[in-house]
């Protein structure tokens, strides 16, 4: 079983999880309002919480609301921070071209998941060490399945034999 942590909360409604071993705990609205086909709206959930230092709280979409309307939280995941003690409030986004979708008091919203976090001691150096990966981002390994034959790095012959490890650029 995962770690417990108590997280004290004022709230209209306490967030619920659906299912033993759910990672997220619903939201609920605190008020009613209507998101237009494109529409974004800042949505109250009546709850504040106070997490313990070294945790943070993540506010996620809803699946469901996600595939069947088109509901999606804007800054997903949205970050709360063990320091603040205001409404956890939820940035909804109608991605629906044609539909506006309603929302009322007590609907499910959102999910909030929990979790302990790391805090960085951010070191400065002159340059990175290298990696497999190196520099690819946004879209560098494509959409289809590698072959077997391309799963292996390939090392031009013309490049120094540790340039993957020392991070130079091939």
């Amino acid at each position: 079983m995962a770690e417990s942590v108590e997280v004290l909360i004022t709230a209209s409604v306490l967030p619920t999880y659906a299912h033993p071993g759910d990672a997220g705990a619903d939201l609920h609205a605190a008020e009613a309002l209507v998101l237009a086909p494109g529409e974004r709206a800042l949505v109250g959930t009546g709850v504040s919480i106070a997490l313990p230092d070294g945790y943070a709280a993540f506010v996620v979409p809803r699946s469901g609301l996600a595939v069947k309307h088109g509901i999606t939280v804007v800054n997903s995941p949205g970050t709360v921070d063990a320091g603040y003690r205001g409404e956890v409030k939820v940035c909804l986004l109608n991605t629906d071209r044609d539909v506006p979708f309603t929302i009322n008091v007590g609907d499910r919203i959102a999910q909030l998941i929990v979790q302990p976090v790391a805090r960085a001691v951010f070191v400065p150096v002159e340059r990175l060490p290298g990696s497999m990966r190196g520099e690819g981002g946004f879209g560098s390994t494509g959409v289809a399945p590698k072959s077997a034959a391309d799963a292996t790095p390939q090392i031009p012959t013309s490049a120094p034999a540790d340039a993957h490890q020392s991070g130079e650029n091939l």
